[in-house]
């Protein structure tokens, strides 16, 4: 699997090369499987914020509405009462997961429960497009700061990176670089601060960030 690891999706010229190098061929060649899971469990997201994601609406032309061939929702909630049988192929047939955010405690447990997280590293062509909590969720800790899903036992998530992720880097008065740097001090592993402008490709054990904007690396 080749992670692209955005704060705000592939919202530069940089950004979008680095996509397309992932993928290898043109977006409108590509076949995507859009992931809302994330937003249920976030208070600030619900049935508006997640037709307008599948929708590809305006508001998501730097995810969903990039122009894919195909365009279909995976719903990891809705996988464990239907079995791996019949939505695994779906997943082996995508080109790519645009996954978006909200809390990526909830999609850790959703991806856990479906059993999506065992069948990634067997699909070493996937592309996987994160935003936001969707980023978040490959990493080991997310920080306490971040955690907004009531059930969540703690901050951990996959690991599938051995860094963390702060997004949104200036983007709200709570995601400055001060906070950022805070929020480093007790994570415990390497981790990243990205603005909107962002991303983290990450293909087997080659890290490296595509920016437009501004980043910090800590630790």
């Amino acid at each position: 699997m080749k992670l692209l690891l955005t704060s705000g999706g592939v919202t530069n010229p940089s950004i979008h090369a680095a996509l397309l190098q992932l993928l290898g061929k043109p977006l409108a060649e590509c076949d995507a499987l859009c992931v809302p899971t994330a937003q249920w469990g976030h208070p600030m997201c619900g049935p508006a914020s997640v037709r307008r994601f599948v929708a590809a609406d305006p508001d998501f032309r730097y995810l969903t509405g990039l122009g894919w061939r195909s365009l279909g929702v995976l719903e990891l909630t809705a996988l464990p009462s239907i079995g791996a049988p019949r939505w695994t192929p779906w997943v082996r047939e995508a080109d790519v997961l645009l996954v978006d955010g909200g809390d990526a405690t909830y999609l850790c447990h959703w991806m856990r429960e479906s059993g999506l997280a065992d069948l990634l590293p067997s699909l070493p062509d996937l592309v996987w497009v994160g935003v936001s909590a969707g980023s978040m969720v490959m990493t080991p800790r997310i920080g306490a700061d971040f955690v907004e899903w009531p059930s969540a036992p703690d901050d951990r998530t996959l690991g599938v990176v051995d860094f963390s992720i702060f997004p949104h880097l200036e983007a709200f008065p709570t995601n400055t670089l001060a906070h950022a740097e805070r929020w480093a001090a007790g994570i415990g592993v390497p981790a990243y601060a990205i603005d909107e402008q962002t991303a983290i490709k990450v293909v087997d054990d080659s890290v490296e960030v595509i920016s437009e904007g501004q980043w910090t690396k800590f630790g």
